[in-house]
Parts: structure tokens; sequence; C-alpha cells
């Protein structure tokens, strides 16, 4: 199982690599492009609609919501920070 993340603009190029990386390995092997934003669990257009609310920050691999609970200074904060 391989796990790579890329631009859009190279997704072409990797699954070509993947698909002639493939013949080196035993076994059927598939291609799967995932409907996610990198290695979280929130789809692209999903994540595109949260960041441009700021509901999301970005946290490496990962990402960190912005609820509408808890104190409103450190709310108003991480909003400022997305």
């Amino acid at each position: 199982i391989l796990s790579i993340r890329c631009k859009d603009s190279n997704a072409n190029v990797i699954q070509e690599a993947l698909r002639r990386a493939r013949y080196k390995f035993p076994g059927r092997q598939k291609i799967i492009v995932s409907k996610k934003w990198g290695f979280t669990n929130v789809n692209r257009e999903e994540y595109l609609k949260l960041k441009e609310d700021k509901r999301v920050l970005q946290d490496g691999a990962y990402v960190q919501y912005i609820r509408p609970r808890g104190p409103l200074e450190a709310n108003l904060r991480a909003q400022l920070k997305a």
C-alpha cells in the first residue's frame, strides 16, 4: 500500500509513475485517487468551503476545526490564524 500526496497539477505525472512502479510488485495492484484533501478525512470541496469560511487551520498533514463553541477570545484568535 502506497499513499502519495501531491499537488493537483502533478496528479497525472504521479499516476503514471505509480502505473509503471506497480510492475515491480507481484500480484494485482490498483491505483485509487482519493476524494479527500491530503491525509485528512475532509472532502476536497468541503475543505475549500471550510477554508474560505475560515473554519479550519492547517496542522501539518491534518487540519484543526474551528468550532463555534468555547471561549470567544480563543475562537477569534484561531480565525485570525486561518
